[in-house]
């Protein structure tokens, strides 16, 4: 029989940070993020898992899982902390492809590989990061004056509200779907016309990690048109008409057609010639670039609009596909 002459409640340690628990008879059976909610109510589970991950929980001294079951008489320590994402944002100097800049917009072109807005496991290095370093004053405005995002590997053209009456007036655009955006993108198989996937989107049922089709989702519609067309691969031209998150990745998985590169929404194997299986299996990343821009100026009404090429990475794959589809019409002749 255990001893429990400690009261289980109550802190093992003067230390100011570390807390300690011993987890009582009844708490047998439970997971140990439940136990941690009797523990500490005055904490979200969400944020009490967290510190799990983070190795901050640890059981008998050692760290565990959220899902590891207690059974009584184990030595709970926990060392709270806040929470990186309500501490204020560092700016950074990381440098920045500016297409146009006024005193109320910031265009950018985005690269590849730059994460929009801090989030888990990427808390600095962020595009905001880089606006805070690069415009002070946006320290001010929600979210740095990002108004809209792009996927870490999609590349392309991005808007930034350097006020917040800038930042409300082009919010107010996005949910009036009167910004034009539009995307170049390479999607396995031949698509021989253009048209319109309109389908609504929310988290995957069973997968929270990616997105889907869901009856019931949020309205989400895509036009897309055939700009190129090659064996196994069709090069589109895409334009939101509203913009949910992965939008056209999940729309064009939707119709059988994935992005090249996307390995989030690629399910199997594609069929492919022989002669592009290596150079289309091979590319890195979601093939989609946001190559358009337009909107209206929030302070003069005037319609403005920006085009960007494709980064030579999506240049060096459409060349790579041209060539081998000509080195295989040579040599069938």
């Amino acid at each position: 029989m255990r001893d429990y002459s400690v009261n289980p409640e109550a802190p093992l340690t003067s230390h100011p940070d570390i807390q300690q628990r011993v987890v009582p008879d009844e708490y047998a059976g439970l997971r140990l993020d439940q136990a941690l909610v009797k523990f500490f109510p005055e904490y979200s589970r969400s944020r009490l898992q967290e510190w799990v991950v983070q190795q901050q929980v640890l059981v008998n001294g050692a760290p565990s899982l959220s899902k590891e079951k207690v059974w009584g008489g184990e030595k709970i320590s926990v060392n709270p902390q806040a929470n990186i994402a309500e501490q204020p944002y560092i700016a950074e100097d990381i440098q920045l492809d500016i297409v146009f800049e006024d005193d109320d917009l910031i265009v950018i072109n985005k690269p590849v590989g730059l994460v929009v807005h801090p989030g888990s496991g990427n808390w600095e290095g962020t595009l905001l990061n880089a606006l805070l370093h690069y415009a002070p004053q946006l320290k001010d405005v929600p979210r740095a004056g990002i108004v809209h995002r792009l996927d870490k590997d999609t590349s392309g053209l991005m808007v930034v509200a350097k006020t917040l009456i800038a930042q409300t007036a082009l919010v107010r655009q996005l949910q009036d779907r009167s910004v034009k955006r539009e995307y170049l993108a390479l999607v396995w198989g031949e698509i021989a016309r253009g048209g319109t996937v309109d389908a609504d989107i929310d988290r995957h049922p069973s997968n929270r990690v990616k997105m889907a089709v869901v009856e019931g989702g949020k309205p989400a519609v895509t036009h897309y048109v055939v700009e190129r067309q090659f064996p196994s691969c069709t090069l589109l031209r895409c334009r939101l008409e509203t913009g949910r998150t992965h939008q056209i990745r999940v729309h064009m998985a939707h119709l059988k057609h994935p992005l090249i590169g996307d390995s989030v929404y690629i399910q199997g194997g594609q069929k492919c010639v022989v002669y592009l299986r290596t150079v289309l299996n091979s590319f890195p990343r979601q093939a989609l670039h946001a190559t358009r821009l337009a909107l209206e100026h929030p302070s003069t009404g005037e319609a403005m609009e920006w085009h960007v090429p494709m980064p030579q990475d999506m240049q060096n794959l459409l060349r790579e596909v041209q060539r081998e589809v000509k080195a295989a019409e040579a040599g069938s002749e």
